[in-house]
């Protein structure tokens, strides 16, 4: 019993030191009719399906083609308008240390570059585990091959898109009944359509990330911004790591290396 109430004082002590926008809930006008309810999960059931078959086939496109940017920039707009054809939107507020109400900015800032410090450090123990190594380079090669105004552009608004629909439409239509949980689950199941484990390992921790800061903030703010900071440094860095790794293992491989 001792040792039970040591893990829950800890445990306690750990919440108590966690950011403001990861633990407290601040009000928020979420009801809805029962009709509009009903809607929004209709239109959330119709879109996932939808959507998850055009993020499917964007992956499947060569780099740099004209099928890639036209499938990309098709999966954003799927996600955008079914996320506002379901109802309402909330861009979240979330409480200053003087406990007064503002947008999130700051805090999904830093957590985002703290998130792509976590997976830039995964991804130097990824490129020694094959099926993720794969699953990277097969991802990295849009980057590399593509046109850097268009990939950037289409990363952002991919990366909105989501939010819009996973931490938003489909967050409200699930209820009160673990919707983090719950929505989590749905993007990572959506994100098997891309049968890349690297990108679905990836949906699953920041999927997690973005549904506390939606939970959090009451809306969808702080995880479009954390979103957008934490894909563009990994657009922008990840790319180098791996394109020196390729570059290190050729000069070893050559016989004439030195």
């Amino acid at each position: 019993m001792g040792r039970i109430n040591d893990l829950t004082q800890r445990g306690r002590a750990l919440v108590d030191q966690l950011p403001t926008w990861m633990t407290q809930k601040v009000p928020r006008d979420h009801r809805e009719s029962d009709a509009a309810f009903a809607h929004r999960r209709r239109v959330v059931a119709a879109v996932s399906v939808t959507g998850t078959g055009f993020l499917g086939a964007a992956l499947s496109t060569k780099p740099n083609s004209r099928a890639f940017y036209v499938s990309t920039f098709g999966v954003a707009a799927t996600w955008t308008a079914g996320a506002f054809a379901s109802g309402p939107l909330h861009l979240g507020r979330m409480r200053s240390h003087h406990q007064n109400l503002k947008r999130p900015v700051l805090a999904p800032v830093l957590a985002g570059v703290g998130a792509f410090g976590v997976f830039y450090a995964a991804a130097l123990v990824a490129r020694r585990i094959p099926v993720l190594d794969r699953g990277l380079r097969h991802v990295l090669q849009f980057a590399e091959q593509g046109s850097t105004p268009l990939v950037v552009l289409t990363t952002v608004l991919n990366g909105a898109a989501e939010e819009l629909f996973f931490r938003g439409a489909l967050f409200a239509a699930v209820g009160q009944q673990y919707p983090v949980r719950i929505s989590t689950a749905l993007y990572l199941a959506a994100t098997c359509a891309t049968r890349n484990p690297a990108l679905v390992l990836a949906a699953g921790v920041m999927g997690s990330l973005f549904g506390w800061q939606r939970r959090a903030t009451g809306g969808v703010q702080a995880p479009i911004i954390t979103h957008a900071v934490w894909s563009s440094l990994m657009l922008r860095f990840l790319p180098p790591l791996f394109r020196a790794e390729a570059t290190s293992l050729t000069r070893r491989a050559s016989p004439h290396s030195t």
